[in-house]
């Protein structure tokens, strides 16, 4: 590879945050599933999923963004292009995924098709998705009825269970894009038959603009329109937010044009105003009636159709290109040329950004990190504005003001965000969003960063303090990691480029410091440095739901709570030591986390006569603690990845650090000579002037239990990395509270509960950024430690390892997750492994949200690379 090519997609991305052109005003941005979101919902009981179906979409505008299949748009999703199919045999034309809603699936929702992120840039200069269409009549009846008809003990119906793809009887429809400038766009549409056999298909490569002056009013309405130069047709857009471009194609069978707008008549039983509606494009071809269509030469929706026939194994492609230009030959030498050089330089910028040798490596990489850079999308959600309602519309009933979100009218988002998974989590998590950023800052460091200080800004966060959890109720909370994941990036950035960006370090310790001071205020209701939280992001951890009323009336002081703020602590007192070297009036921010930490140390370890702490000595386990009103308190002994967070609450002061920070050395030794002789827990058990100093949660007596549970094959070390419930619990482990029994029992896969929509588990299952923090944990243990502390890997097989060794292995069994075994499969695949054998499946792969605490199989969201794309993160440090 020539040096010149592989820099060029390292120079767009100079050139765009330079602000000498932007290479981002195109991308993935536009969702998957805009029907169903809290957004669009304007019921009067928050009903979102039911409010607005996939039934209605087809007829029905959106208010707050569009949806598509393997689309791109702007910025601000005004102008987006997406794929639509139709087999001649389906009930609707194919304009976005099909998918159950949370109550339609006996695990919550879940998208009911076949599609794959094969590659991507992190300007988007070349990007390419797949999409599996059968030809024979979708099974969407089937797929509803079926799954309704299966409990919770059973699996998920899929689209492979139902046959459809036999035969191999459908098409691989490939979609690329290549940028030849920031404004000038590449499209390629390829249409493989993988039947034996011939098949009809018609292609809708369609344009459209998002429905804004329904609502809010636009001065000005956007026009696709019919253009004619010489012997190229193409159209215009000309939209007054985003300019002026031209769509270029090859020859199609039709021109097709309607109005983005709702179907009055279809939707609310009302007359229209004129029939050019949002689903004209369905009734015309699926009831080949083109007699309305044919007349129109402009609207907000376009597409050019190509009715197609292929014989078995034939591959069509056509070409597109969105431009801001006007040209005479859009697919000359050029156009290709173009494609070619992006295609190159796509595998040239991976093959420097990442060390793997093998080409199964490679690929495992390249479609994680697709994964995660396609996820990205526009949302676009004002909460003040949505409890009023538009002035053009009905007003909402005043019920929705004392429902969901209303206290968030100051959250005003409009920008891009990575999501967790664009079909089943098209909104973002806060928790979610930063494990996302320290992967993207492999690539995209700078997007990264953007995305961390996001949350920060002031249309995001509360004026309390308080970051927003996520759509279906911002108010709950989230494990705050924002700390945790900002020093990730900054270590990633500055071990790439020699030098760490402090003005962004500085920027988020800011203001993490007021939602710091949110928790310590909201979240220790007893004032005594151990916390609560709720749920905190793991769902169905506990005995009872965590974020509703305790049973008996009192608090359930949590080991994951008070964990969390004790990691929280701890990073905020490593970004203040960082800065510091730099900035010396950060060194009082030094003091203060770090005399915080040493409370909440003390408060959770803490065991005596007057105090029944969280650490029960005979089992060697935290457990969270239920205080009840007259000041009684029960412990609720699960064991549970929550128990096991204290470890991830460690770090390294090195020395050289405490020799240019005098005064917080001092401070910090105040601190242990007058804390000895209060505290029953000595945070700094070790501590020798001229070197490193440890700070831990966990006492290094409580850390070699806590360790050997987690290595332990009978409780949380699964083969393919640590599981989120001990498998003890296969015996459930019940209690009696206030009369009422609660249960608990070791779950691998799918939930067996509906508790948070049932599409998640945190009951045995392995969650992949859980197990990363525990990596890095165990890293930084070793880096003080060394081969002083060893432990038997797995727990009592006599293979003493040190603790670098073992987070190295443990990282190889999350990794062997998406990795061919000597039979060729891949345990993420394992429902349907011989279908994965198939030469035309063996090398796709599915980034799924967890994974089964046994076997590894992929279980949840199927799409969620946002995390899971942590993996990469795993192959490059091992």
């Amino acid at each position: 590879m020539t040096k010149e090519r592989t820099a060029q997609e390292q120079k767009r991305l100079d050139d765009s945050r330079s602000k000498t052109k932007d290479w981002h005003k195109w991308g993935p941005y536009l969702s998957e599933r805009q029907w169903g979101t809290v957004r669009e919902d304007y019921s009067p009981d928050g009903d979102a999923w039911n409010y607005f179906s996939h039934e209605d979409s087809r007829s029905r505008a959106y208010r707050w963004g569009e949806d598509g299949i393997a689309g791109i748009s702007d910025r601000y999703c005004n102008i987006c292009f997406g794929i639509a199919l139709w087999n001649g045999k389906d009930p609707i034309l194919k304009e976005r995924l099909f998918g159950l809603t949370g109550p339609q699936g006996n695990h919550g929702e879940d998208v009911k098709e076949l599609y794959y992120y094969l590659e991507n840039t992190p300007t988007h200069s070349y990007m390419k998705h797949l999409y599996k269409y059968p030809q024979n009549e979708f099974p969407y009846v089937q797929l509803v009825e079926e799954n309704r008809r299966r409990g919770k003990h059973e699996y998920e119906y899929e689209l492979l269970d139902t046959g459809i793809l036999d035969n191999n009887e459908y098409f691989d429809v490939i979609t690329e894009y290549a940028k030849a400038d920031n404004e000038d766009i590449l499209i390629k549409v390829s249409i493989v038959n993988r039947s034996s056999k011939s098949a009809p298909l018609h292609l809708l490569p369609t344009l459209w603009t998002r429905n804004l002056w329904s609502f809010v009013g636009m001065p000005e309405k956007p026009i696709i329109k019919k253009q004619t130069q010489k012997d190229q047709t193409f159209v215009s857009i000309d939209h007054i937010y985003v300019g002026k471009y031209n769509l270029y194609f090859e020859a199609p069978s039709r021109l097709l044009f309607t109005e983005n707008e709702t179907n009055m008549e279809k939707v609310y039983a009302q007359p229209n105003d004129h029939p050019n509606k949002k689903d004209l494009f369905h009734k015309s071809v699926v009831n080949n009636d083109y007699s309305i269509i044919s007349k129109n030469t402009q609207g907000t929706k376009f597409a050019p159709l190509y009715e197609m026939h292929l014989k078995g194994g034939e591959t069509k492609t056509i070409k597109l290109r969105l431009t801001a230009s006007s040209l005479e030959s859009p697919f000359d030498k050029r156009y290709e040329t173009a494609f070619t050089n992006r295609i190159q330089e796509s595998q040239d910028f991976l093959d420097t950004t990442f060390k793997s040798a093998s080409i199964e490596a490679k690929e495992i990489q390249k479609q994680a990190i697709a994964g995660l850079l396609w996820s990205k999308q526009y949302y676009n959600y004002e909460v003040e504005r949505w409890l009023k309602g538009d002035h053009n519309e009905m007003p909402p009933p005043k019920s929705r003001f004392n429902g969901r979100n209303k206290q968030w009218k100051t959250l005003r988002n409009h920008d891009i965000l990575a999501m967790p998974d664009k079909w089943e989590y098209p909104w973002f998590a806060a928790w979610d969003t930063a494990f996302h950023c320290v992967s993207l800052a492999l690539v995209d460091s700078s997007f990264a960063k953007d995305q961390l200080l996001l949350f920060t800004k002031e249309w995001y966060m509360a004026p309390n303090g308080q970051i927003p959890a996520y759509e279906w109720n911002f108010s709950d909370v989230n494990p705050p990691v924002q700390a945790w994941a900002s020093l990730q990036v900054y270590q990633i950035e500055k071990n790439k480029t020699g030098k760490g960006d402090l003005v962004f370090l500085k920027r988020m310790f800011n203001k993490l410091a007021l939602n710091f001071t949110w928790w310590v205020n909201r979240e220790d209701s007893l004032e005594n440095n151990v916390f609560e939280g709720g749920f905190l992001g793991l769902d169905n951890i506990g005995v009872f739901d965590r974020s509703r009323d305790i049973p008996g009336g009192g608090v359930l002081e949590q080991v994951d709570g008070t964990s969390w703020m004790a990691l929280y602590c701890l990073n905020m007192l490593e970004m203040a030591l960082e800065i510091a070297l730099d900035d010396q009036s950060f060194e009082d921010m030094c003091m203060k986390y770090f005399g915080h930490f040493v409370f909440i140390a003390e408060a959770l370890n803490n065991i005596s006569q007057d105090y029944n702490g969280s650490w029960d000595e005979n089992d060697g386990f935290f457990y969270d603690k239920l205080v009840f009103p007259n000041g009684d308190s029960t412990p609720i002994k699960v064991r549970s990845i929550s128990g096991l967070l204290s470890l991830t609450a460690v770090l390294n002061i090195k020395k050289e650090y405490l020799d240019k920070l005098p005064r917080f050395r001092k401070s910090m030794e105040w601190f242990r000579r007058h804390r000895i002789e209060n505290a029953k827990y000595q945070v700094m058990e070790e501590y020798f002037e001229d070197q490193d100093v440890l700070l831990s949660l966990v006492p290094k007596d409580r850390l070699q239990k806590l360790i050997g549970s987690i290595l332990d094959e009978k409780e949380f070390l699964s083969q393919y990395g640590i599981r989120s419930l001990s498998k003890v619990h296969i015996n459930p482990y019940t209690i009696q509270i206030d009369g009422k029994s609660y249960g608990i029992n070791y779950e691998p896969a799918e939930s067996t509960t509906g508790l948070f929509g049932g599409n998640s588990n945190w009951r045995g299952p392995i969650w992949m950024p859980m197990n990363y923090l525990f990596i890095n944990s165990l890293r930084e243990y070793h880096s003080y430690y060394g081969n002083k502390l060893k432990f038997s890997y797995p727990t009592a097989n006599g293979n003493m390892m040190n603790l670098k060794d073992i987070s190295d292995e443990i990282g190889k069994r999350l990794i062997q997750l998406f990795e061919r075994d000597t039979n060729g499969n891949r345990p993420v695949h394992q429902l349907h492994k011989e279908k994965y054998q198939d030469p035309h499946f063996k090398d796709l792969i599915l980034f799924y949200e967890y994974f089964h605490g046994d076997s590894g199989r992929g279980v949840g969201a199927s799409h969620q690379t946002g995390w899971t794309a942590l993996v990469v993160n795993l192959m490059e440090e091992i």
